[in-house]
């Protein structure tokens, strides 16, 4: 496949290690599943006029582009007939990436125009973090080119992503277990400067992450790319079914998890423009609820009737 982003060897390829910064090279686009790049609170605004600008991911990625991949399940043009505004998700196997393509993205935006709902899909682009009307934070992509890949496709990312996610949890480990450790310290072990340069600034910056995020990405991956294998980190799986074995008490009833959420919904409804589902993710995260959990737990709701989606980013209870 001629456009395949992770096969080509062009562009779209991260670079393993980067070299001295040159003026007008373009960021490596990092592989970050959305688990990690959602939870991201961290962003390095440029100092002078065309400098890049980042977010920093609890593991350290230092963002500037991004190359992602997953199902595109929704798409909605708030735009015109003359100029579009594409708003879009796309699920990876750890949750869901918020898409915008408009005018200033003229091919990812004529590309989503003759994509079909759904369809495995690959973006290159930009990473934004916008605050929300409760003052909450959450990130989107802005793709610079969307393409339609194969499902064979969408596994080569998902193995690159796990393997990354991987080094960076190991490494962010490393850090946090020396106080003293400074981003030349981790240069000198072999972690390369961007990611050595992020990790140094989440610990300054942020509280130590929940590995156990991360590993429970790693797991719903795995589990994705071998699926006839009993691969169990202790976490529910992609699908949502239940563990073999969990503690006694510890697995609340669908019943009980539906009224958790629509609890949450009418505490986070504070404008009446409903629920964001950035912070609704991160209350039901907290209280032992999964973002895939969620997604089912969010569409049983919708069934039933006493939920609506006012738009992509909001939940509202009837």
């Amino acid at each position: 496949m001629s456009d395949n982003p992770f096969r080509s060897g062009g562009d779209y390829m991260p670079q393993e290690t980067r070299g001295p910064a040159r003026p007008k090279s373009r960021e490596t686009a990092w592989r970050v599943f959305s688990s990690e790049l959602n939870a991201t609170k961290l962003e390095i605004r440029a100092a002078e006029e065309k400098m890049p600008s980042y977010v920093v991911t609890p593991l350290g990625a230092k963002i500037n582009r991004i190359l992602i991949a997953g199902t595109l399940t929704e798409k909605e043009d708030r735009g015109t007939e003359e100029e579009h505004m594409w708003i879009c998700r796309i699920e990876d196997t750890s949750g869901h990436f918020f898409v915008n393509a408009g005018r200033f993205q003229p091919e990812a935006s004529a590309a989503l125009s003759s994509m079909t709902v759904p369809c495995y899909a690959a973006a290159v682009g930009k990473v934004r973090m916008y605050t929300n009307t409760d003052g909450s934070t959450g990130i989107s992509v802005r793709p610079e080119r969307i393409i339609e890949i194969d499902e064979s496709t969408y596994l080569d990312w998902v193995l690159d992503t796990a393997v990354s996610t991987w080094d960076r949890l190991r490494n962010m480990k490393r850090a946090c277990s020396s106080p003293d450790t400074d981003a030349e310290a981790l240069i000198r072990a072999g972690v390369n400067p961007a990611e050595a340069e992020g990790i140094i600034y989440a610990i300054d910056n942020d509280d130590p992450p929940d590995s156990g995020v991360y590993l429970r990405s790693i797991q719903n991956a795995l589990r994705r790319l071998l699926p006839g294998e009993d691969v169990d980190f202790g976490f529910p799986d992609s699908a949502g079914s239940e563990p073999s074995g969990p503690p006694a008490g510890s697995q609340e009833s669908s019943a009980e998890k539906e009224d958790i959420i629509l609890r949450l919904l009418e505490e986070l409804d504070s404008g009446g423009r409903g629920a964001p589902r950035d912070e609704l993710e991160r209350r039901a995260e907290s209280m032992g609820i999964s973002s895939i959990d969620l997604e089912e737990i969010s569409n049983s709701l919708m069934d039933k009737g006493l939920v609506y989606e006012p738009n992509l980013r909001y939940l509202k209870r009837i």
